[in-house]
Order: C-alpha cells, then sequence, then structure tokens
C-alpha cells in the first residue's frame, strides 16, 4: 500500500511528541484529601418526653356496702357531686322487711324481757317467804338474764337492720367529680361491686410510662415541665411523686405519677398532657456518631489539626440519638474528622471543610 506525501510528513512529528513525553518529569502529586470537619460542643442536656393524662391523686371506686337491685342512678360520667349527695339507690323493699323483721324481734325480746322479770320478782317473795325452793328461784334468775342477753342481741340486730336500710343509698363523703359508671340501674349487684369512680380533683397529677432504659433518668430528674396538649401556652412545674418498683407485665414500662405544681383551674382532670425532663449540660462535648471508632482498644476520634490527621483517645459517656458524649479526651472546638475517618492515618495531610452542625440545619 502506497502512503501520502502528507502522511510521511507528518510521522516525524508524532514519534517527536511521544518521546518528549516519555522524557518529560515526575507527575504532580495529586491534592490532600478534602475532609468534612465538626467542631465540639458542648452536649446540652436531651429532654425526655413523655405522654400522659391528667388524673386526681385520689381515685376511689364507690360500692353499696349491701347486695341488692340497682334502682336507680343518679349521677352521669363528668357529673360534680357534693359531699353526702344520693348517687345511685337499690331497691328498698328488702332491706325494709329486713329492718322491720328486727324492730318485731326486738318488742319480742322487751317482752319476754318483761315477763322473765315479773316471774323473778315474784319468785323472790315466794323464795323469800319458803313457799318455793332456792332452785326454782335460781331457775327463774336464770330465764331472766337470758331475756335480758336477747334483749341487747334485738336492739343490735335492730341497728344494723337500720344501717343496711340507710346503705342502700350510695353518696360520697367528700366533694368528687365522676370518672366512670360501673353498673347500671336494673342490674344486680353484690355488697363491695364498684359502682362509681369517683376522683377529687384538689389534687391533680399526670400518669406516664417510664422504660427501663430511662427510670434512673426519671428519678435523677430536678426539672419537670408539664405542658398541655390543649393549650401549649401553659406551662407547668411538676415533681415526681410516685414510680412503680414492677413493670406493667403487658408494656414493660413503669408506672409514674408526675404532681403538678399550684395548677391553674383550667387544667381538668382527663386532659392530655406532654412531661419534659430538662436539666443543665456539665462539661461533656457532643461529637457525630460516625466520628467514633474503636479498633478493639478503646474509642477515639480523628482531628484534623495544622492541616494533618492526628488520633485522640476519648472517654465516651453515653450514646444518643444526636451524637456522642464525651466525657474527656476533647476540648471545645476541636475540628473532629466527621466521615471517612477510619480510612485515613495518623500526620496524612488532609483539607478540613466544616459542615453545618445539625442544630443549625433547619
Amino acid at each position: 500500500m502506497h502512503k501520502t506525501p502528507a502522511l510521511l510528513s507528518l510521522l516525524p512529528l508524532a514519534t517527536g511528541m511521544a518521546l518528549g513525553g516519555c522524557q518529560g518529569g515526575d507527575p504532580s502529586p495529586p491534592p490532600p484529601p478534602i475532609v468534612l470537619v465538626q467542631p465540639a460542643a458542648a452536649a446540652t442536656a436531651q429532654a425526655a418526653a413523655y405522654t400522659g393524662e391528667i388524673r386526681a391523686r385520689h381515685e376511689v371506686d364507690l360500692a353499696f356496702r349491701v347486695g341488692g337491685k340497682i334502682a336507680a342512678r343518679l349521677v352521669d360520667a363528668g357529673s360534680e357531686i357534693k359531699a353526702g349527695q344520693p348517687l345511685a339507690r337499690l331497691d328498698p323493699n328488702d332491706l325494709q322487711l329486713a329492718a322491720d323483721g328486727a324492730r318485731a324481734q326486738l318488742a319480742a325480746a322487751e317482752s319476754e324481757l318483761a315477763t322473765a322479770r315479773a316471774e323473778r320478782e315474784r319468785y323472790a317473795g315466794l323464795v323469800a317467804r319458803k313457799f318455793v325452793s332456792q332452785t326454782a328461784f335460781e331457775a327463774k334468775d336464770n330465764a331472766f338474764n337470758g331475756a335480758q342477753a336477747r334483749l341487747e342481741q334485738a336492739r343490735s340486730q335492730n341497728r344494723i337492720s337500720s344501717n343496711q336500710a340507710a346503705y342502700g343509698t350510695l353518696s360520697s363523703e367528700t366533694p368528687a367529680v365522676v370518672m366512670a359508671v360501673l353498673a347500671d340501674a336494673g342490674q344486680v349487684v353484690s355488697a363491695g361491686q364498684p359502682v362509681l369512680r369517683i376522683a377529687r380533683p384538689e389534687e391533680k397529677e399526670v400518669a406516664i410510662a417510664v422504660p427501663e432504659s430511662r427510670i434512673a433518668e426519671m428519678r435523677a430528674a430536678r426539672n419537670i415541665q408539664v405542658g398541655l396538649w390543649a393549650d401549649p401556652d401553659t406551662v407547668l412545674r411538676g415533681e415526681l411523686r410516685e414510680l412503680s418498683p414492677a413493670a406493667d407485665p403487658a408494656t414493660r414500662t413503669y408506672a409514674a405519677r408526675i404532681r403538678l405544681i399550684a395548677p391553674p383551674p383550667e387544667v381538668r382532670l382527663g386532659m392530655t398532657a406532654r412531661v419534659r425532663l430538662g436539666g443543665s449540660a456539665g462539661n461533656e462535648l457532643l461529637v457525630p456518631l460516625s466520628a467514633v471508632l474503636d479498633t478493639g482498644q478503646g474509642p477515639f476520634v480523628r482531628l484534623a489539626k495544622d492541616g494533618k490527621v492526628a488520633s485522640r483517645p476519648v472517654k465516651i459517656a453515653t450514646f444518643r440519638e444526636d451524637g456522642a458524649v464525651v466525657a474527656s479526651g476533647l476540648d471545645g472546638g476541636d475540628a473532629v474528622i466527621v466521615s471517612g475517618a477510619g480510612k485515613l492515618v495518623d500526620g496524612q495531610a488532609v483539607q478540613a471543610r466544616a459542615i453545618t452542625p445539625p442544630a443549625r440545619q433547619r
């Protein structure tokens, strides 16, 4: 195949360029890698929040002290009641019959005692004149004592029957609010069976459930704030009053009661409340979770210092959702490498580029 003069004239030029490229100096080193850094900042206290319900400290299940059929229920759930106000009534027929029977027994015992007393007095005169024996008088005396004891028994039974007739009306000893109706008219209930659940509204608190991982934090909480879902602008102070020693078998949480300190009148029972735990931050620092490394010799982080990588062992206080809390090993403002630190080595040159902390990314 014949080559044209133009192609032949280009061959020396291409060969010279290729040789010149091979004879040049070493290529320039690549620039240092760019690493993302974030300054170690003070770890603010992470506020735990729980949703609960406004409850009364004192809640009582009211029940009749005698059994029977409920003839009428006089209040509904949510009603505000006064002390001594009738709340429900039993069918009075059986109770009235029992009271009438007790009164009849009392009258019979009084009549029997009067007869025994007269017989004793008559025999006392006869024994004095030696018309009857001492044994006959003692029999009349014993009969008198027995009639007297039966009279006391009848009087006690009459008082019990009178009280039971009064027990047919259910009432509360203190002002309260009806929280629930547990039995209705027409239902036959036994003595002690709950009919109404009432709450005394003078002391209010929030009922919440605490997971077992937060028990120590709940016990140590000194600043507890309570907010209302219906009124977000209202913030109340609270304090831990009660923490159950045993977990609920179904939810595996611990029931807690937060007492409200001086709640305003608009806080009503049954409202939804949100409990927040807060506290002051100490000397601990917060770093992203991705910045903490561990190769088997304890946790450490890598810093970008004077353009080079430097490792720093740290002591972790706790791991949180927003990062790791460092108890010691770091100073505030240290440029912590937050991404790709595991691929770097100490002394390696890097270009640090700061990122925006999560708290200011919104």
